[in-house]
């Protein structure tokens, strides 16, 4: 086995040095080559100082993920810790890449930090619903203040060294060569006799009672729901109020109550969810991908726009495409807007935004597309539209252009029927607003080619987009499961439940928004014109009250906040919504026309109507092929529709709760509202999954 820490010597200095690519994760090897090549170190006479670095691209960027949820290994990243905090020798440690996690901890254990200027380092236990458990909560208020380190931790985001350096977490930034400047920085240490700095001997600042409250306050938004940003809390209280030793054991206790929570079980599901979705079937490392360098965007809407944002974003020049100047012009004045927007709260300077700008071709002709190596159509949700511009796609691109569709709901087939290069033709349906959500939906139609397909897959990551694979229906994953969701809050309005219930209930679950707050920010006359379109191609729906009464406020011209009325009133503009009596009366005059009793509707019953839809067509969906697998709805569901992650998703929260209840449940509703419209109809995957006690975790189709 070949060593992955490895100790040499400059002169008095050790040199540790790990090399495990590709991050330096902190392996259980890894873990056991620290600990001898630091007690060699200690034992060596003729070593006066030790310099523990990284080569490759990054240091330690935290915990080896190949042992998420197995029994832990020896030794564990404590003792790593206590062998480097204990040596009796100076330590530096020299950072570069990203220290996070298990690997900024173990820098902390170190008595000096230097760093270089593009270093960044952190702890994002929290995003994995943990909180450090390697003494990071004890160490890091002892360096940096409890407020600034709660801010880290809390967060989970990474900051950068020269911020570290002004907080304290770091000592030193560098712009020379790493390893050169520990090695000149040790040698001043040891020539000044600097002391040794164990941060578990330094004080840390009283911070009051009063104080913590008003932080948990500060964070009660962000922290709905989860279990750890309070645990982080209280273990940065331990740190300040107790002996370091007594604080460690509190932050012990703490992290194992994480664990074991069904939040970090979730939340730890997705960060596994999203390594695994990249993965299709008939896609390997030798399956060829096309070069993207020039893209197109059909639509300078707000959709277009936030598309095209994505790739000028990494530095790939777009043509942006539209009927007229005046529609491109209004096009990029919306994007120059949203950089705007960055410039004022300093994450961009003038230069960049006019160096992002200038990436943007605007065109009135089709012609000016002939080079261009990927199309994004993205132009109103009509198919006949969609077939035109396709048409001329067809005529105009060179052979091996991709044309992608953005449709949400479109037969992908259909469109590239048009073409006589169907193998180019997928959909790739962003999310709106498509320059911030991270849900990409890559469709693969029926003739799509494999380095087409891998070329989508691989482009989603460079632009920073979740990629998730769908196969064709409409509405693809994500929008052919909504429908049931808005489809039971519909029904229950007419049933007795007021949209302000329902919103709350749904929020309280943990979505950002209810289901009625969503229709009046997205705008009521978006979902009815949509509903339009279908029902011009025979699709309308054969139930009158489905959707009745959205397409009644459509029909008052209650857009929602457009309008100041929606489901809600939005007095004097205000985005604030308040409850409507105009609808409320509406929604009691077509219940009685119905002939509809309303009711009392409990709390049980509205989360599962509204939930339960979604797994139901989920498991549809899953057992036809459209998704490859369970995880990949859950994240289609948390990157673009807001289901709350501490959950896991739809279908891991079926998992969670058990198949079985999730089908006795739909049974009983089915026998209790009749099927005649099949809306509660047991998905046969379900049935066969939750008979045999299984989960949807382990189906393979």
């Amino acid at each position: 086995m070949n060593n992955l820490v490895t100790l040499t010597k400059h002169n008095s200095i050790a040199l540790i040095a790990v090399n495990s690519p590709p991050v330096n994760a902190l392996s259980q090897q890894v873990r056991s080559e620290l600990i001898e090549c630091f007690t060699a170190a200690q034992k060596d006479d003729d070593v006066a100082g030790i310099i523990l670095h990284c080569q490759g691209r990054t240091f330690i960027a935290g915990a080896d993920i190949t042992e998420f949820g197995k029994p832990p290994l020896s030794p564990d990243l404590n003792a790593v810790i206590s062998t480097i905090e204990g040596n009796g020798k100076p330590v530096l440690a020299a950072l570069h890449g990203t220290a996070l996690g298990g690997g900024f901890e173990v820098a902390m254990a170190c008595d000096y930090r230097l760093a270089e200027r593009s270093a960044k380092v952190g702890l994002p236990e929290v995003l994995l619903g943990l909180i450090p458990g390697a003494g990071g909560t004890q160490r890091l208020p002892r360096l940096v203040g409890a407020i600034p380190a709660l801010d880290i931790m809390v967060s989970g985001k990474p900051i950068s060294a020269s911020k570290a350096e002004a907080i304290g977490a770091v000592d030193k930034v560098v712009d020379d060569e790493l390893v050169a400047a520990a090695i000149a920085y040790m040698e001043r240490l040891l020539a000044d006799n600097a002391p040794l700095r164990p941060v578990r001997n330094m004080s840390a600042e009283h911070v009051s009672e009063d104080s913590f409250s008003e932080y948990r306050r500060s964070i009660a938004k962000q922290a709905r729901g989860y279990f750890a940003p309070e645990r982080i809390i209280q273990a940065v209280q331990a740190a300040v109020s107790s002996s370091f030793d007594d604080g460690l054991a509190k932050e012990r206790e703490l992290f194992i109550e994480c664990l074991k929570s069904p939040e970090s079980e979730a939340l730890r599901h997705l960060f596994f969810s999203e390594r695994q979705a990249a993965k299709i079937p008939d896609i390997n490392a030798d399956t060829p991908t096309r070069t993207i360098k020039q893209v197109a965007v059909v639509g300078a809407g707000t959709m277009g726009g936030g598309i095209a944002m994505n790739f000028i974003q990494i530095g790939i020049p777009v043509r942006i495409v539209d009927i007229s100047h005046e529609a491109i012009e209004r096009g990029l004045a919306t994007i120059r807007k949203n950089y705007e927007r960055a410039l004022s709260k300093g994450k961009m300077t003038e230069a960049d935004i006019e160096k992002l700008m200038s990436l943007l071709i605007p065109t009135i002709n089709y012609s000016d597309l002939s080079e261009v190596d990927l199309v994004i159509e993205a132009a109103f949700e009509n198919m006949q539209i969609k077939k035109e511009i396709f048409r001329k796609l067809d005529g105009v691109c060179k052979q091996g252009a991709m044309l992608a569709t953005n449709t949400s709901t479109l037969d992908v087939d259909e469109i590239a029927a048009v073409t006589q290069r169907p193998a180019d033709v997928l959909g790739l349906h962003f999310f709106s607003p498509a320059n911030v959500m991270r849900l990409l939906e890559v469709v693969r139609g029926e003739h799509t080619a494999l380095d087409v397909l891998a070329t989508a897959m691989k482009l989603s990551k460079k632009i920073n987009k979740i990629g998730v694979m769908s196969g064709v229906c409409f509405g693809f994953i994500g929008n052919r499961m909504l429908h049931g969701y808005g489809r039971e809050a519909g029904l229950m309005l007419l049933e007795g439940a007021t949209p302000e219930q329902i919103d709350k209930l749904v929020y309280d679950f943990g979505f950002p928004m209810g289901p009625f707050a969503v229709s009046d920010l997205a705008g009521n006359d978006v979902g009815a014109k949509v509903r339009e379109e279908r029902a011009k191609d025979g699709f309308a729906s054969k139930d009158e009250r489905d959707n009745l009464i959205s397409d009644k406020l459509y029909q008052l011209g209650r857009f929602g906040q457009k309008t100041a009325a929606g489901f809600y009133n939005y007095e004097d503009g205000a985005r604030t919504p308040q409850p409507s009596p105009e609808v409320k009366a509406l929604i009691a005059v077509e219940a009685q026309r119905l002939g509809i009793e309303q009711r009392e509707i409990d709390t049980e019953e509205i989360i599962t109507r509204c939930i339960y839809p979604l797994i139901n067509e989920g498991a549809r969906i899953l057992e036809e092929g459209i998704a490859l697998r369970a995880s990949d709805i859950d994240l289609v569901w948390i990157n673009g529709y807001g289901f709350p992650p501490y959950r896991g998703g739809p279908m891991f929260y079926a998992d969670q709760i058990g198949l079985r209840k999730v089908y006795d449940t739909i049974c009983r509703y089915r026998d209790t509202f009749g099927n005649e419209f099949g809306y509660w109809e047991p998905a046969p995957l379900l049935e066969k999954l939750a008979l045999e006690g299984k989960s949807f975790a382990e189906y393979k189709k």
